[in-house]
């Protein structure tokens, strides 16, 4: 089932760049290290109100890892805390448009994941450097 309601765009112009040429063409450019992102669509936790948010393209097997990095920052991105409320999802990968579900990730499966993460994304070892906190991993799997 899509994810519908009022579609409140990120403050962010790079997101709003990515999300536009992902819907748009498939294809964003300028992400970072010219690696291959996702866009997940999801309601908000307070306002419900419809997000997108650009994340680096982690897959195995049809599902992905939604890595809540922030870039090493203390606290967790806003969009985990929503997800943990709200975990259906939409998600975009070139123009595929998937119906997904999430969920965390713990123990060896999350070991697993962040190894893949790792490949292919490598500036995540240094985001976890950078934290004392753990960085979520959440599983999109299809519904």
């Amino acid at each position: 089932m899509p994810v519908t309601g009022e579609y409140e765009p990120s403050p962010s112009a790079r997101v709003r760049k990515h999300v536009e040429e992902m819907e748009t063409t498939g294809v964003p450019t300028g992400t970072p290290l010219d690696k291959p992102i996702v866009v997940m669509t999801f309601h908000s936790r307070r306002s419900h109100k419809v997000h997108k948010t650009a994340v680096m393209r982690v897959e195995h097997d049809g599902s992905y890892a939604l890595v809540a990095s922030k870039g090493g920052a203390p606290q967790h991105p806003q969009w985990y805390h929503a997800l943990t409320v709200h975990p259906e999802i939409d998600l975009q990968d070139g123009t595929e448009k998937h119906a997904m579900r999430v969920r965390e990730l713990h123990g060896d499966e999350r070991a697993e994941w962040w190894k893949r993460a790792v490949e292919a994304y490598p500036p995540y070892a240094e985001y976890r450097r950078r934290t004392d906190r753990e960085i979520p991993i959440l599983l999109a799997e299809p519904v």
